[in-house]
């Protein structure tokens, strides 16, 4: 009789464990935290800080375990590819990605595509990838972006525009760090474009008044090219070395008189860099180059000080903690099978008299 309890016993927690087991599994699977690599461009540069902070916050909100590297250059393309490969081997719910070169992680993307891996793009994405295999971006409207340093810089020379003939032009130089880049060729077209729309509708020139010159890149076929009054000279340095960019500047600081140019538009920091190094850190804005407007883009500890002295009538920053918050937060969509589009992380203009507003002094990185 005691042999039988002990055997309808041991039947009965045998059945009770079976019973409980998917249950326990599921609470299992419940508690185990989704993995979500974030692989940048960078990780040392106060951008791709700012970067972080947003990924990591978009972490916490939606309860994800996430990764944050990049190579300590954006020269270093097989660095990003290594961090890339020990991603994929920890088997992400989903990976965010800015490429420094999409053919060198295209087996990545490919392997991703066939482990149902969902891959975000952000920043300047992953631009070329195989068809599919990006899911969505979260990165700025770099066209917009600069479209806004048109705007600004237009309401200072509108008044030199009018003034401006064919005998007498004027001149606006948008200085480009290089004609490969799809984020920086959206920019200088971004900003032509805005330029060139703002002359004709808001000024008394007209499209046949407007010239577009310069690099081949950022000419397209259906830009004005016959004008004489107002020109547009897109500029593109021998490369992207501090030593070029500086150089191309001071070729252009060496003919404002002569060619009456009244702009000149930055559109990265890199440009920046070369002007600021070409103008005395900015100051000869206040003297010898007086009549210049100077718009640049991002920021930078040179180019705030630029813009706080007045030397710059402003810039345009980028918004770097939503580029990685919203990266994340698509990337756990994309995951939970959620449709998902790209987004534009926004872009604002600030001066001196509105840089230190709480709302912007944040996204101006060192």
């Amino acid at each position: 009789m005691r042999k039988m309890n002990k055997a309808v016993i041991l039947a009965m927690t045998l059945v009770l464990i079976v019973g409980l087991a998917p249950s326990l599994f599921a609470a299992g699977a419940r508690d185990e935290v989704p993995y979500i690599a974030v692989v940048s461009k960078g990780e040392q540069h106060d951008f791709w800080q700012q970067v972080r902070l947003g990924a990591e916050a978009a972490a916490v909100e939606v309860g994800v375990e996430i990764t944050f590297e990049g190579p300590a250059s954006e020269a270093d393309v097989q660095d990003q590819v290594q961090m890339l490969n020990s991603a994929l081997a920890r088997n992400p719910v989903a990976i965010a990605l800015a490429a420094l070169d999409t053919n060198a992680v295209v087996e990545q993307l490919e392997d991703a595509m066939r482990r149902n891996i969902p891959v975000i793009g952000f920043d300047s994405g992953v631009p070329n990838a195989p068809e599919g295999s990006i899911f969505a971006n979260a990165s700025t409207d770099n066209a917009a972006a600069a479209g806004l340093g048109a705007e600004h810089m237009f309401r200072e020379i509108v008044g030199a525009i009018n003034n401006a003939s064919a005998s007498n032009p004027v001149r606006i130089v948008v200085m480009n760090q290089d004609a490969a880049g799809e984020s920086l060729l959206s920019r200088g077209r971004g900003f032509r474009d805005r330029m060139v729309e703002l002359i004709i509708n808001e000024s008394n020139k007209s499209r046949s008044d407007i010239r577009v010159t310069g690099n081949a890149a950022y000419i397209d076929a259906d830009t004005p090219t016959s004008g004489r009054a107002v020109v547009i000279e897109m500029v593109v340095p021998a490369s992207s070395s501090a030593q070029d960019t500086t150089s191309a500047a001071n070729a252009v600081f060496s003919r404002v008189n002569d060619d009456n140019i009244v702009g000149i538009f930055m559109s990265n920091e890199g440009t920046v860099r070369g002007v600021l190094a070409a103008s005395n850190d900015g100051a000869d804005f206040a003297n010898r180059l007086s009549g210049v407007v100077a718009v640049g883009f991002d920021a930078g500890a040179a180019q705030k000080d630029a813009v706080r002295e007045g030397f710059f009538l402003g810039s345009i920053t980028q918004d770097p903690y939503q580029i990685g918050f919203r990266a994340v937060s698509l990337a756990y969509q994309a995951y939970r099978g959620e449709s998902v589009a790209d987004v534009d992380t926004g872009a604002r203009f600030y001066d001196a008299s509105n840089m230190d507003d709480a709302e912007i002094a944040g996204l101006l990185y060192d």
